[in-house]
């Protein structure tokens, strides 16, 4: 099975095959796959309503493109390389036919406990081995599962629990992130306080710490796995039934629950993974992302299984025990793809050179970068110093609700420009639009980024409230998908992604897009780690800019380094975008994922503390409380 694109030329014939045609592109990508029963139609599709129906009438399991059909050919090949918190203990190594057991197992505990077709599984879980096969798990028996970043409080995993009704938890005694230990299971307890429909938890043991578990209700996993059968049925879906449910914040109001089925996402993560990455049977792959994140669905699970390829799942952090953990992994397990945010590559760059230049990290061939844009100065720190100036770094912009990768260069073969995304992928048809929803042709005009046709791997409804998806995705501009983000393409049509149109600050009538301006203070990266910006009311000029700035070293003079921070603003994009405050900070409100939560910012510069939010969620909540008693 080989779908991947080989040269720049033969990316260009794809790209235009593929919206030429783009029913035949993808039924042509999707006979690569196992299915139960063929469909009777490609596609079917309106964006009024929105309505979006891929492979229609088409039966599967997407278990049994990750494990199955791998099995005669791959049964005893590496299929996951498990990297522990402490690097003192002993990694784990999974084959192909020991996830397929493992899983068929623990789909038949699921069964066992009541779980069917359709029923919602909520899973709350450390980046443990179990995780992974949990996803499979529900997968395998039609169960819809709903995976919850083990970072969330109790109150927020309460309320997406009960917005998909979800009838069974699986979760874990305790997790080990860095320094930190936290009881997860404690956490399940005081949530399932409020919520009536989970029925069943299942507990993965991996502190050994000794938690409280209600009797009827709470079971440990390994004891339920040992009474079960190792042989399960996949059950057979249809291909527009949901795969899974993943809960998106939105800046206001509760998180939306994104529902991906199973057909189209698998075709289109699958196809995404392999142009990308590009990788050789005998490569290992890993994705530091954590699986609670749409990137852990698609690019730790779903892509690499449904390619063969060995994947690493790491529990830690990139700082524990030094800031060298993420290059002594890729070197200790020959990694060839690696993919990370810019967020931790900032970080990293904090510590200077010496821990990355340890290391050889000769087996890398491509760098990916996922999250947010990636600013010039560490896509280059990256390349160089990562990379050895030997790897593409490749920049991929997607979203929780498109599945996959949408624009970004593919292997070493495309057109790389540092702070460009790129081109978009095949089948993807991206366009600018201006606020009054005309198309924008010419280049170097920002715009509104939208998607005219649909593609497999996209969102097809928010969970319970199918108006919420038309109202946030389709109502903007009729006629398309509008990805809330802007953008601007050059002249050979390469894509530069500004941020999220709600990370645009209007000065005057003049729109900034944030990472536009962090950029231009990140250049000083003699002096400057990480910087984000956000807008705050200003009487005269509507809103003024308030830059938080991670610096190198502690400033000896504070002031002058403002002067100079301004002065890099004002020479890269004019006086107008120069910041009015710049607050200097030891760190910023971060998710696990590496997400800046700028909303935070928004109010700490507005002077609304109390307003700050539910913090619990972030990598580091005590950050927030710094930033506010040295607020300007």
């Amino acid at each position: 099975m080989d779908y991947r694109i080989k040269s720049f030329d033969e990316y260009k014939d794809t790209y235009k095959r593929s919206v030429d045609d783009p029913e035949k592109f993808w039924a042509e990508i999707a006979e690569h796959f196992t299915w139960q029963k063929k469909w009777d139609k490609t596609l079917e599709w309106n964006f009024d309503e929105p309505k979006i129906e891929w492979f229609k009438g088409a039966k599967l399991n997407i278990t049994e493109n990750c494990l199955d059909r791998h099995l005669a050919k791959r049964g005893n090949k590496l299929a996951l390389i498990w990297e522990p918190n402490d690097p003192k203990e002993r990694y784990k190594r999974f084959t192909f036919k020991d996830i397929h057991e493992r899983v068929c197992r623990l789909a038949n505990v699921l069964k066992s406990k009541g779980v069917k077709k359709g029923d919602r599984v909520a899973i709350y879980m450390p980046m443990i081995p179990e995780l992974m096969f949990s996803l499979l798990a529900c997968a395998r028996i039609g169960a819809i599962h709903n995976v919850v970043f083990a970072g969330f409080s109790a109150s927020a995993l309460a309320d997406r629990i009960n917005d998909s009704q979800c009838k069974m938890v699986l979760t874990a005694d305790g997790l080990f992130r860095g320094t930190k230990e936290i009881p997860v299971k404690a956490v399940v307890n005081e949530a399932l306080k409020e919520c009536p429909s989970v029925q069943t938890t299942l507990v993965a043991k991996r502190t050994g710490w000794d938690v409280k578990m209600q009797e009827g209700r709470d079971f440990w996993l390994d004891d339920e796995l040992e009474k079960a059968e190792a042989a399960c049925p996949a059950e057979p879906m249809d291909a527009e039934d949901p795969l899974f449910i993943l809960y998106t914040s939105g800046s206001t109001g509760k998180p939306k629950g994104v529902v991906h089925t199973c057909g189209g996402y698998m075709v289109y993560t699958a196809y995404t993974f392999a142009n990308v990455f590009q990788p050789e049977e005998s490569d290992i792959y890993w994705c530091t992302a954590d699986i609670g994140w749409v990137t852990g669905h698609s690019y730790i699970v779903y892509g690499p299984l449904l390619n063969g390829t060995t994947t690493l799942m790491f529990e830690g952090v990139p700082t524990y025990p030094g800031p060298g953990r993420f290059w002594q992994i890729c070197d200790k397990h020959s990694v060839s793809q690696f993919y990370t945010a810019p967020t931790a590559i900032r970080a990293l760059m904090a510590h200077g050179e010496d821990h990355v230049l340890s290391y050889g990290l000769y087996t890398l061939k491509v760098l990916g970068s996922v999250g947010e844009p990636i600013n010039r100065e560490a896509w280059e720190w990256y390349q160089v110093h990562v990379g050895k100036g030997r790897c593409p770094v490749i920049d991929t912009w997607w979203q929780t609700e498109t599945g996959g990768i949408m624009i970004s260069a593919m292997g070493d073969f495309m057109p790389l420009k540092p702070t460009f995304a790129g081109l978009p992928h095949p089948g993807i048809q991206p366009v600018l639009l201006s606020q009054e929803g005309e198309e924008i042709t010419e280049p170097h005009v920002q715009g509104y980024l939208a998607i005219k046709f649909p593609w497999p791997g996209m969102l097809r409804t928010t969970w319970g409230d199918h108006e919420r998806c038309k109202n946030t995705y389709f109502s903007h501009y009729k006629g398309y998908y509008f990805t809330g983000d802007g953008a601007k393409k050059d002249e050979d049509g390469m894509f530069r992604i500004s941020g999220r149109v709600d990370d645009v600050i209007n000065v005057s009538g003049h729109r900034f897009g944030t990472a536009e301006i962090e950029n231009a203070i990140n250049s000083l990266d003699d002096l400057v780690a990480e910087s984000a910006v956000v807008g705050y009311p200003h009487e005269i000029k509507g809103q003024a800019i308030y830059a938080y700035v991670i610096t190198k070293q502690s400033p000896d003079n504070p002031e002058k380094l403002r002067a100079e921070i301004v002065e890099a603003v004002v020479s890269e994009i004019g006086r107008i975008a120069k910041p009015d405050k710049i607050q200097f900070v030891t760190g910023l409100p971060k998710t696990r994922s590496g997400k800046i939560m700028r909303r935070i910012l928004r109010k700490i510069a507005e002077g609304e503390f109390d307003k700050v939010g539910d913090t619990s969620t972030l990598l580091d909540p005590d950050v927030v409380d710094e930033i506010k008693a040295g607020a300007l």
